[in-house]
């Protein structure tokens, strides 16, 4: 794990921005598509508003969420939103989007589906994450039913999330397609996530899910 200080959160996201076009366009170089995960929340929205004007081949990206709120994909808490209006604009407009939540369907049945789609194109090439200061990343909650077997390591690409402190159900990577990304980087904000991830790195996932991520990681920190 390596972390990088800022100075602010704007050049965070600008350097950030940068490296992660560099990081698709090398992808691209050598392979035909690229597949960025992003997360979801306020927190990365700053470097989608960079990262969305960089001149790449963006119809050869495939964009998804690391995860998804059960909601339609208009819905002011779906990821799919913001995804939308901050990163899938200017150049990357033209990057195609998977969903990992179908509207109408109850989420254990979107899962074949988006499964099928997304196996082809794993492992992620390029993968954004947050983190909460409960210490979850994606929507891996401390104590959801189910977090076991989506940390295991022989988990299926997707799992449904029913954490007890959130109003929805959720869908979810699990952790060894989010630790397989070929280049991983976690973005977190503030003294309190700052000690949360040092706390982390003690715990087992189980109480701290982001750990199951930590293993050759960037991590972008500002104030």
């Amino acid at each position: 794990m390596n972390i990088q200080d800022y100075p602010d959160r704007e050049m965070l996201a600008i350097d950030l921005a940068n490296h992660l076009a560099g990081e698709l366009e090398a992808t691209l170089l050598t392979h035909d598509r690229a597949t960025l995960a992003v997360a979801g929340g306020t927190t990365p929205g700053p470097v989608f508003d960079v990262l969305c004007a960089a001149d790449l081949d963006w119809h050869r990206v495939m964009v998804l969420p690391t995860d998804e709120r059960c909601v339609p994909q208009d819905h002011p808490r779906a990821n799919a939103r913001l995804i939308a209006e901050q990163l899938l604009v200017n150049r990357a407009a033209s990057a195609s989007y998977l969903p990992l939540y179908l509207p109408g369907a109850e989420p254990e049945d979107c899962l074949a589906e988006v499964e099928t789609l997304l196996t082809p194109a794993l492992p992620l090439s390029v993968l954004v994450l947050g983190m909460g200061e409960d210490m979850h990343t994606a929507s891996l909650f401390p104590g959801m039913p189910g977090l076991e077997a989506a940390l295991d390591g022989d988990a299926p690409v997707l799992a449904v999330a029913r954490p007890e402190t959130q109003p929805e159900a959720r869908i979810t990577l699990t952790a060894p397609v989010l630790n397989g990304a070929l280049s991983k980087h976690l973005i977190i904000y503030g003294a309190a996530k700052r000690k949360a991830l040092e706390r982390a790195m003690s715990l087992p996932p189980e109480e701290a899910p982001v750990a199951a991520v930590l293993d050759g990681i960037t991590v972008h920190w500002a104030e």
